[in-house]
C-alpha cells in the first residue's frame, strides 16, 4: 500500500515542522504531501527547507482560498494510492495510522474516519464546538440515513479509486460536510475507529469559526439533492 499523507497548511509555522517530524517517525507514509494555502507567517520558508527531503513534496499556492482548496490540490496531486488528511496543528496524533489504516489494510472498508467520540483520550475544552459537531452528525445520519459518530472528524483515510470522479467544490471548512454526503450517496464502505484528540483554542490559532458551522449545514442539505 503506498500511502500518501496531504497536510493543507495555513499559517503554522510554530507546528509544521513537528507535525512533519510525527508522521516521519510513524514510517507509514511513501509520500508526505503538504499544500501550502499562501501562508504569511513564515511557514512557506519553513516549508521550502523541507521541500524534496525524505519523501516530502510541498505544493505552494500563491493565495489563499481555505482549507478545503488545499486538501482537493491534495487530492488531485497524490501519487499513493491510499490518502490520508492530516491537519498542521498537532490536534491529531500520526501514532493513530495504525488504527486509521487497518480497515483499509484488511479490506473491510474503502473509507475509514477517526472519531474523536468513540471514548479515545481528549482534551476537553470547547463545549460549543462539540455540540456543533453533534448536531452536524445527527443531521448528517438522517438525511443519509448512516450511524456517523463524527462527520467532521479531521482524519479522513480513503482509497484514492473511491474519489475518481468526485466533484468536490468546497473551499473552506465545508469539505468535510461535502466529502461525507458524497461518499455517502456513493455507499462505499466506511469504517470509524476510536482516536485520541487534543483540540487548540482559539488564542492557540484555531481558525474554524460559527459560521462555518452554518456553511457545513447549507452543504449537507445541499449535496442531498444535487452531485
Amino acid at each position: 500500500m503506498n500511502l500518501t499523507v496531504i497536510i493543507p497548511v495555513y499559517n503554522e509555522s510554530k507546528t509544521i515542522e513537528e507535525i512533519v517530524r510525527r508522521v516521519k517517525h510513524m514510517q507509514a507514509a511513501t509520500e508526505i504531501l503538504i499544500v501550502d494555502d499562501g501562508s504569511t507567517d513564515g511557514t512557506r520558508a519553513v516549508l521550502a527547507g523541507l521541500d524534496g527531503k525524505e519523501g516530502v513534496r510541498v505544493i505552494f499556492k500563491e493565495k489563499n482560498e481555505g482549507k478545503g482548496s488545499a486538501v482537493r490540490t491534495g487530492i488531485q496531486e497524490a501519487r499513493g494510492d491510499v490518502l490520508l488528511i492530516q491537519d498542521a496543528d498537532l490536534e491529531y496524533d500520526p501514532r493513530e495510522y495504525p488504527n486509521l489504516l487497518r480497515p483499509i489494510e484488511e479490506n473491510i472498508a474503502d473509507v475509514v474516519y477517526g472519531s474523536r467520540f468513540l471514548g479515545g483520550a481528549r482534551r476537553p475544552i470547547l463545549f460549543l464546538n462539540m455540540v456543533a459537531n453533534k448536531i452536524l452528525t445527527l443531521v448528517t445520519n438522517i438525511l443519509y440515513n448512516n450511524i456517523l459518530t463524527d462527520m467532521e472528524t479531521g482524519y479522513k483515510v480513503f482509497r484514492k479509486e473511491v474519489v475518481a470522479g468526485l466533484k468536490l467544490r468546497a473551499n473552506r471548512f465545508d469539505f468535510e460536510p461535502e466529502f461525507t454526503a458524497k461518499i455517502l450517496k456513493r455507499k462505499v464502505r466506511i469504517f470509524e475507529v476510536p482516536i485520541s484528540f487534543n483540540p487548540r483554542d482559539y488564542s492557540e490559532g484555531k481558525k474554524i469559526t460559527a459560521w462555518d458551522a452554518f456553511e457545513a449545514m447549507w452543504a449537507l442539505i445541499k449535496y442531498r439533492f444535487v452531485d
